[in-house]
């Protein structure tokens, strides 16, 4: 029973290619976590201003977008591994200027900003070709148990990474979270290295030919239970997602500070990690379509939970429970994605999918921000929250044959 309930760790032992990619991943997470932390630790240290750290985000988010979708239209042209190993490498390149204009003590805000943009330029070129090469590598039974483990290795990287990179900080500075990803990244081109070539499809598209990311939105269009894979992601995050609002609700509900801000924001990440820790039980469950109602319903109904709650130590079990919500619904929104997707086509629809997830919690800090600044943040979770619940059961209403998804009858 403790087997079965633990995750499922055969696409590691079975398949070396499988765990050469996910070793490089966890390495990538857990290093881009920790630059992450120590550019925002910089650029408030430079400026002493939130407005300032905050566009980092907008720095990051502008070039994932524009080049998420084209990243994928690329993958679905070339060699996913090559393209992987170039993405890699610029990562790897632009932690070193970080490390290095850290160690010149260059102070240069307009620096960090364009190496943040080059990083998620980077990131949003090569991880639709990733995510597209795990089809390749693990057969279509073991493609849940695959997920699992790839919403573990970004869970680690959420929960370990800042922790890392903080302890780091704050013992030598922000040069050496730098230098520790620089290093780090051996590793992570060296697991891409001994991966083999993988064109997509048979050799891909022709020689000549470029692959259409209006071919990707179009192919979508025919395929009614990935769709709605999608809306159900962008209801759980535009509806109920309380990022903008953790630093309100530590001053004002828990009495807390920066420290209470910290906790909110590991505590869906820690449950996130639990859920991959215990997803044994993922690879036996069919309907994947109802899997991801109930994931998103369980979401919401935590985010209002936490809304309601004036404990910290309840609010932040409920926020855990919601990351252990998300993480289930993930695994099943990838798995429905890989599986109804054909080889030549996952890099544009992998593009279009990091889109829907990077763009869905920009649009949730908006919906939040906006309702809690006419009522209360309170006030915003709860209606958030259940406003979510009930907007995944009317699509679970409308679409029926979503609900009816088999696993082992799989249609897109």
């Amino acid at each position: 029973m403790g087997r079965g309930a633990l995750a499922d760790l055969s696409p590691l032992r079975e398949h070396p290619d499988y765990r050469r990619l996910w070793t490089g991943q966890v390495i990538s997470a857990v290093g881009q976590q920790m630059t992450a932390v120590a550019v925002a630790v910089q650029v408030y240290a430079l400026t002493g201003s939130s407005f300032a750290t905050g566009l980092v985000g907008i720095f990051s988010f502008v070039p994932l977008v524009v080049l998420g979708l084209y990243g994928g239209a690329i993958a679905d042209t070339v060699d996913r591994r090559l393209l992987g190993l170039v993405g890699s490498s610029g990562l790897a390149l632009t932690s070193a200027v970080l490390a290095v204009q850290a160690l010149l003590g260059l102070g240069s805000v307009g620096l960090l900003y364009a190496a943040v943009a080059l990083q998620s330029g980077f990131f949003a070129l090569s991880s639709p070709a990733r995510s597209a090469m795990i089809p390749r590598l693990v057969p279509a039974r073991q493609l849940p148990a695959a997920n699992a483990l790839g919403s573990m290795s970004m869970s680690l990287g959420t929960t370990v990474g800042p922790m890392i990179g903080g302890l780091l900080i704050g013992a030598f500075g922000v040069q050496s979270a730098y230098l520790l990803d620089t290093v780090a990244f051996s590793g992570t081109l060296y697991a891409m290295w001994r991966l083999p070539a993988m064109r997509p499809g048979d050799g891909g598209t022709p020689t000549g030919k470029r692959a259409s990311v209006l071919d990707g939105l179009r192919f979508l269009r025919t395929r009614p239970n990935l769709r709605t894979s999608f809306v159900a992601d962008l209801i759980a995050m535009i509806f109920a997602s309380p990022r903008a609002l953790f630093p309100a609700i530590a001053l004002t509900v828990y009495d807390g500070g920066p420290g209470t801000v910290g906790l909110l924001v590991a505590a869906p990440a820690v449950g996130s990690l639990a859920g991959a820790l215990f997803s044994g039980w993922i690879s036996g469950v069919r309907r994947h379509g109802a899997a991801i109602v109930a994931g998103v319903a369980a979401w919401g109904l935590a985010i209002a939970a936490f809304g309601l709650s004036h404990s910290l130590w309840l609010g932040l079990l409920m926020l855990a429970a919601a990351g252990c919500a998300d993480s289930i619904s993930m695994i099943f929104r990838n798995t429905m994605l890989q599986v109804g997707a054909p080889d030549e086509m996952r890099g544009r629809l992998q593009g279009i999918f990091i889109v829907v997830v990077a763009g869905g919690p920009r649009l949730g800090d908006f919906f939040a921000g906006t309702v809690a600044h006419f009522t209360s943040s309170t006030t915003a979770l709860l209606c958030g929250g259940l406003a979510c619940v009930a907007a995944i059961l009317l699509l679970a209403a409308r679409r029926p044959a979503f609900l009816r998804y088999d696993s082992r009858h799989p249609a897109p």
